[in-house]
């Protein structure tokens, strides 16, 4: 019985180059203790986070939600789309999608109890500006959520015989 081993698309290829091009400007004693996967996700959820930064300006601004419910909506969007990429072009992940979504709500929910509920409002009740609030529980985020996708919730995400960095 043979093996397949998914190819990777054009945009897999041009995203792994891109992000293996910027891990190889860290230097060379960082490099060893920082994964390309670390700068891949860095990467994707700067993206995904100026989505959720610009949906809760949107439904908080414009649409006068209350901060909570626009603070929740736009973290679901913008975490659904961190999942999606990450598991596509980061983790280049061929596992069960039931599986690591399930592993993922999990992880979600800890981090959206920990740094939304607590930290992120609990700023904005205090009179830090929202954005300010948003950005700090941002950077307590990012290293739960590296660790938790790359330990948790995509760790047996490659088929045998993948490269996986």
């Amino acid at each position: 019985m043979t093996s397949t081993v998914p190819t990777r698309s054009r945009s897999v290829e041009r995203f792994i180059a891109l992000r293996n091009s910027v891990w190889g400007w860290i230097p060379q004693p960082l490099r060893r203790h920082i994964p390309p996967t670390a700068v891949g996700f860095a990467m994707l959820n700067l993206c995904t986070f100026a989505l959720d930064l610009v949906l809760l300006g949107i439904f908080h601004t414009v649409f006068h939600l209350a901060y909570p419910v626009a603070t929740t909506v736009a973290y679901v969007i913008a975490l659904a789309t961190a999942f999606v990429v990450n598991r596509r072009f980061n983790f280049e992940s061929h596992g069960d999608p039931g599986r690591q979504s399930l592993r993922y709500v999990l992880v979600v929910a800890v981090n959206y109890l920990a740094f939304i509920l607590l930290l992120n409002s609990g700023l904005e009740a205090w009179g830090v500006h929202f954005t300010i609030a948003r950005l700090a529980a941002g950077l307590c985020e990012a290293v739960w959520m590296y660790c938790a996708m790359r330990w948790i919730v995509f760790r047996h995400g490659n088929p045998a015989g993948t490269r996986r960095s």
